[in-house]
């Protein structure tokens, strides 16, 4: 091992500020859930209670829900607690998972989620450009909910590099087996 490299199970500067980044968007995810939970508790109150309602209210719970899903998806890969088909992974020796890991990253992860971070960008520029709302009366503008696009997928793409970078490290025998399953930071 070189003087360069980290020291066994510490991870290079770019891959804790990638998982950092990852626990921020996270946390912001979990309040998303949590205030859309509320306001479609209190929507559900005062439609039945006082018989009215809001299309404005009903798309914040949709947009937060949004932000909850696209912004957490990345903290999902990261601990490793993403839906795996495991039929034989659970079986194999680590080295064999690790490249099953890199062989999904790279072939499947990253291109897809690339391609759909390209695509989305035109999108969200349209909207912004056009200042698109919803077509409901009370409606919101489509763009902040449109933005939660290419920044979901964008941070998914990062954070796949990250995990890249972690498995590459535990091949070379620089990092040990659980660091790349660490807790979020606090």
């Amino acid at each position: 091992m070189n003087s360069s490299s980290p020291t066994p199970g510490t991870l290079p500067g770019w891959v804790r500020g990638i998982d950092r980044l990852t626990d921020a968007a996270a946390a912001l995810a979990k309040w998303a859930l949590l205030l859309a939970c509320v306001i479609s508790g209190g929507n559900a109150l005062i439609r039945y209670g006082v018989g009215t309602s809001s299309n404005g209210w009903l798309e914040i719970q949709w947009y937060l829900f949004g932000a909850g899903v696209m912004l957490g998806a990345a903290q999902v890969l990261r601990l490793n607690e993403h839906v795996r088909v495991d039929l034989f992974y659970g079986r194999w020796p680590a080295r064999r998972q690790v490249f099953m890991d890199l062989f999904g990253l790279v072939v499947f992860l990253l291109p897809v989620m690339g391609l759909l971070a390209w695509l989305s960008w035109p999108l969200l520029v349209d909207m912004v450009q056009s200042g698109e709302t919803s077509p409901n009366a009370g409606g919101l503008i489509r763009w902040p909910a449109m933005a939660l696009l290419p920044a979901g997928f964008g941070l998914l793409v990062l954070q796949a590099f990250s995990e890249i970078g972690k498995r590459v490290l535990w091949l070379q025998g620089r990092i040990e087996m659980n660091t790349h399953y660490e807790k979020p930071l606090q």
